[in-house]
């Protein structure tokens, strides 16, 4: 009995013992089976400590949220009430609005159809004046367009009698200063960031200018602008501020209210100089090199050309050989040799025609060869450029067809210099190679003549 009680208790204690693995590893082993059961003992205990805690702390937060629950109930039936309340209102509000509608309609009457317009030509007037060269003139129209114009949309104000009057003196103004050339002073801006006051002459509502310069004129701004360059192509302004009446010859740009486009394309196209350096190395090199080299022989082949045709016309004229020249040295030849044979002749005066022949065309294959490589040196420049264009186009991709226009533009700058350079080239040697083959001509003629007269003789 004593060995199964025993036994009894050890069974007991491992059950505690696993149920109480927690605790067992948090606290000391127990010594004894008395003190194993004081352990489960206060262990349940502490147990029952925590879950009284818990379960008060879960009442707590269900009372909390049951408050809320209810204040927020509450404060939604307040706004319910409260929109509802604001919904009759606005409905109230409403149907008084559309009252005095309908009374202000019938009391402005026909007067309703003037405001309508007067509201238009007020939009207008404050778009058009915004644009203008002569708010550079006169100053603080804009504020009152701006004004009249908020006024016309303002449905609880009405203009005055001299608002009215003078918008309709505004528009009489606008249209007559737009067809006058006057003088006056303004600001201008130039390239540096600084400003002055000068005089300016103002040609209608498309054209300023000061100074003998063109201005530009900025929309919606008091200032006038001096550009980078001036417009090419455009009559000398500095006529027109000295002329005191007649007619003088100026330029105008209509979109110069908007900004000047036609103006900046002018100011922006490129001159003679900068279309030569858009042409890069090849560029110069066609032109400085090929077309340099190309003149320097060309003038030095026409005027020896026709100094050596000169000769041999004087020499036509003489019956004695100068050898000076190389006819003469050809009859020279047939002089040196009165008693030869003709076949002889014939063969001595062909090898002295021959030897004439390198000095005469000299140069001219020079000439040919410039004329024919200028073009392709072009063309290289244009497909490099063509290259370049294309590479940034993939780059920076084809947002804006002008900068595309542009590189293409610029790539073609080389074959047209190539071009310059070969046509002039070609010509001259065409001419070159004229005279060259009438001067070979008279001496063979010569020498045949010299060999018929031989025979003649024989």
């Amino acid at each position: 009995m004593r060995v199964f009680a025993k036994n009894n208790i050890l069974s007991l204690a491992a059950a505690g013992m696993l149920l109480l693995t927690g605790a067992a590893h948090a606290q000391d082993k127990a010594a004894s089976l008395d003190q194993l059961l004081q352990m489960m003992k206060d262990s349940k205990v502490r147990e029952s400590k925590e879950h009284q805690q818990r379960e008060a702390e879960f009442l707590r937060e269900k009372n909390q949220r049951a408050s809320l629950l209810a204040n927020a109930e509450k404060t939604r039936d307040q706004e319910e009430a409260r929109s509802a309340q604001l919904e009759a209102t606005y409905e109230q509000q409403d149907q008084q609005i559309k009252t005095l509608r309908g009374q202000l309609d019938e009391r402005m009457g026909s007067l309703k159809e003037l405001f309508g317009h007067l509201k238009t030509a007020s939009g207008d007037l404050q778009a058009n004046l915004k644009n203008s060269l002569v708010s550079l003139q006169y100053p603080g129209r804009e504020e009152f367009a701006n004004e009249l114009s908020k006024k016309m949309d303002n449905e609880t104000s009405l203009p005055t009698i001299e608002e009215i009057e003078r918008l309709i003196y505004e528009i009489q103004r606008e249209t007559v200063e737009a067809g006058k050339v006057v003088r006056f002073n303004a600001k201008v801006a130039f390239g540096d960031g600084e400003q002055s006051e000068q005089a300016v002459v103002r040609i209608g509502n498309y054209g300023v200018v000061s100074d003998g310069q063109y201005l530009f004129f900025s929309s919606g701004s008091d200032t006038l602008a001096v550009p980078r360059m001036q417009p090419k192509g455009l009559p000398d302004p500095a006529g027109l501020e000295n002329a005191t009446d007649g007619f003088v010859k100026v330029g105008v740009d209509p979109t110069l209210p908007l900004g000047g486009e036609i103006m900046q394309i002018l100011v922006n196209r490129p001159d003679l100089k900068e279309r030569v350096s858009q042409g890069g190395l090849v560029g110069y090199i066609i032109l400085f090199g090929l077309g340099g080299i190309g003149l320097l022989l060309i003038i030095w082949r026409f005027v020896a050309l026709s100094a050596i045709e000169a000769k041999v016309n004087k020499q036509l004229k003489s019956n004695k050989a100068n050898t000076n020249n190389p006819l003469g040295r050809v009859l020279k030849v047939a002089e040196d040799n009165p008693g030869i044979d003709g076949e002889s002749l014939e063969l001595k005066l062909e090898e002295a025609v021959l030897k004439e022949r390198p000095h005469i065309e000299s140069g001219l294959n020079m000439i040919k060869i410039i004329s024919m490589v200028a073009p392709l040196m072009g063309l290289l420049g244009t497909v490099t450029g063509m290259i370049q264009t294309f590479q940034a186009i993939t780059d920076f991709g084809a947002g804006d067809p002008k900068l595309m226009a542009g590189g293409i533009s610029t790539a073609l700058v080389t074959t047209v210099q190539g071009l310059v350079v070969a046509i002039p080239t070609v010509f001259m040697h065409t001419i070159l190679s004229g005279k060259a083959k009438r001067i070979v001509h008279v001496l063979d003629e010569q020498s045949a003549g010299i060999i018929a007269e031989k025979a003649e003789n024989n």
